[in-house]
């Protein structure tokens, strides 16, 4: 008898049990939160007048590589377009000076090798093979400097027309300033004894 009233409990046991398996199953998903949804965000958007002055340096660049100058034109620095040319103009001055000498001396050389004990140029008379030689080779260095000094001076103007570019971006109005002023202090001697101090004082306004 016992066993019976166990054996139905167990049953009605499992018959609930199943039943509340049943109706979780079939109980509709819950509903995501909304407020969980996260928004993308759009890349911000650049104006045509931000642009412009983001391909200013590039530009300038561009120019001055096309032609010396150009780039200082571009950037409206009209007063170093002399002085680009002015060091061209003496660069080419200075290679034109060691290059005419080098000639001299290397006909002079190559005259006396074909011709021991001969000078072609009375002027160089005074001078030995080995110096003739020694001239003649210090010549040709200085005109391969000079060569090597156009690049580079070449190089800095393009360099300077876009970082002058560049700074066209900075903020370079009136109340960017920097003043120094005298002003008087208080040093402390003792305690409660103060001792007046005269110096300078550095103010940066942006």
């Amino acid at each position: 008898m016992k066993l019976k009233i166990l054996l139905g409990l167990i049953l009605m046991c499992f018959l609930t049990q199943r039943d509340a398996l049943s109706q979780v199953k079939d109980a509709p998903p819950a509903k995501s939160d909304s407020s969980k949804v996260q928004v993308k965000k759009e890349p911000a958007l650049k104006d045509s007048a931000r642009l412009a002055i983001e391909a200013m340096p590039r530009r300038a660049a561009m120019k001055s590589l096309m032609l010396p100058g150009l780039g200082q034109i571009y950037n409206k620095r009209w007063w170093k377009v002399p002085l680009v040319y002015g060091g061209f103009i003496g660069i080419g001055l200075v290679f034109e000076f060691n290059q005419r000498n080098y000639q001299v001396f290397l006909k002079e050389a190559q005259f006396r090798e074909l011709n021991p004990q001969k000078t072609q140029n009375p002027l160089f008379a005074g001078y030995t093979n080995e110096g003739i030689i020694q001239i003649k080779d210090a010549y040709r260095r200085d005109r391969d400097l000079s060569v090597l000094a156009g690049l580079g001076f070449y190089a800095i103007t393009i360099i300077d027309a876009y970082v002058d570019a560049k700074f066209f971006r900075f903020d370079i109005s009136d109340e960017l300033s920097l003043k120094v002023q005298p002003s008087v202090g208080q040093v402390p001697v003792h305690a409660s004894v103060f001792s007046p101090s005269v110096g300078l004082k550095l103010k940066l306004s942006l």
